[in-house]
């Protein structure tokens, strides 16, 4: 199924608290926000931006938690390309993508992020770092 954005330009930002059922509710919402946007639940690029969002939402409640602060989500409709950003607080701790070893239960995040994005990275902020993420959207 051929999807696309309608609304090219659109935007959706959102705070959440720093823990696991923030990252949750973060999936959740993004999924719903892509729906509203014109991009039906269960498609490839809603489930490819649940995975991401997850992801990224997991890695800023683990690794880049700080006491008091919470994370922000941003996803951002482009031409040709759905933006996914994830922000936190801790600019000194980048994501870091380990070789994976077998049998381990984690790990693999970053590796999944990779396989499904057209491209990614990390941008620092005044406070933190925020890594984005681009989904294709029409192919």
């Amino acid at each position: 199924m051929n999807v696309e954005i309608t609304l090219a330009g659109a935007e959706f930002v959102q705070r959440f608290s720093a823990t696991r059922r923030g990252a949750r509710l973060a999936r959740r919402l993004a999924v719903h926000q892509l729906d509203e946007w014109g991009v039906p639940y269960g498609c490839e690029l809603s489930d490819n931006a649940a995975v991401v969002v997850a992801e990224l939402a997991a890695n800023a409640v683990l690794h880049g938690h700080v006491e008091g602060r919470d994370f922000e989500l941003r996803l951002l409709s482009l031409a040709d390309a759905l933006r996914i950003e994830v922000s936190d607080a801790r600019g000194e701790r980048g994501p870091e993508r380990r070789p994976p070893r077998p049998g381990a239960e984690s790990g693999y995040g970053l590796h999944l992020v990779e396989a499904l994005a057209t491209s990614w990275g990390v941008s620092d902020r005044v406070v933190g770092k925020t890594v984005w993420v681009h989904l294709t959207t029409a192919r």
